[in-house]
């Protein structure tokens, strides 16, 4: 059983930065490919990024490819998203997603991810 536990939200200016946390625990980190999803209110759960077991491949939604980036610590069992120049559209609650042991590569896929964290609240204001 993985557990994941996000921080780093809070309240930003368009244009302006926030770094996203995700912190893990049970099982192995370093066998989960990892990603970041958010939810915005009356939305559908959306893909934001991706990153391999490895963190030697990732994946970006078009949506913030160039301004997001993912990142993996496996040695402290964390994942971050650096987001900069937010957009009031990034406002959504994000969470953080560990995908199966089985699989190497990271998804952009919902359903390929088992263990999903409670989320943080990344706000920003126009």
């Amino acid at each position: 059983q993985v557990h994941t536990v996000e921080s780093g939200g809070g309240l930003v200016q368009t244009g302006g930065s926030l770094r996203l946390a995700c912190a893990a625990s049970g099982g192995i980190f370093s066998s989960r490919a990892m990603g970041w999803f958010r939810q915005a209110p009356g939305k559908e759960r959306e893909f934001v990024a991706a990153i391999s077991k490895s963190g030697g491949s990732t994946l970006y939604a078009d949506s913030v490819k160039g301004r997001f980036a993912i990142s993996r610590d496996n040695a402290k069992n964390t994942v971050h998203l650096q987001m900069n120049a937010v957009r009031p559209e990034d406002t959504a609650v994000y969470y953080c997603a560990a995908r199966n042991a089985a699989y190497a590569t990271s998804s952009t896929r919902i359903a390929d991810y088992d263990y999903w964290g409670q989320g943080t609240q990344v706000t920003v204001s126009s």
